[in-house]
């Protein structure tokens, strides 16, 4: 699949989220990389083949402070990976979804067991 059209997806994922979620995202960068470096740890789940689809790279909003300022947040998706464990576009598609759901929840600082079933 081609960057821009990957791109799209997430665009529509963020979209797709209620109002009142989408309205508290504040200073947060959404970047697609192909792969994770090297370094990053991978996840061991039989869904996702124990690669990495997204992280959350910053501080939840439930522990920032408002006497100390952050620098952005970011989320990144992993293109490749994502497409790896999918058959489908329309598997992308639900899979690019579901990775940004679960790192938007490490946004609003919900933590791994509370996301098991996102």
């Amino acid at each position: 699949m081609d960057r821009e059209y990957f791109e799209q997806l997430v665009e529509e994922a963020l979209a797709g989220l209620p109002e009142q979620f989408r309205a508290k995202l504040r200073n947060i960068a959404v970047i697609i990389q192909s792969r994770p470096p090297r370094s990053r740890k991978r996840r061991k789940s039989p869904q996702t083949a124990g690669l990495l689809l997204g992280i959350f790279q910053g501080v939840p909003l439930t522990q920032k402070s408002v006497f100390a300022p952050t620098p952005p947040d970011r989320i990144v998706l992993y293109q490749a990976n994502i497409e790896a464990i999918c058959r489908s576009d329309a598997e992308i598609k639900e899979q690019v979804r579901l990775t940004v759901l679960h790192e938007i929840g490490h946004y609003f600082g919900l933590d791994e067991e509370q996301l098991k079933d996102v």
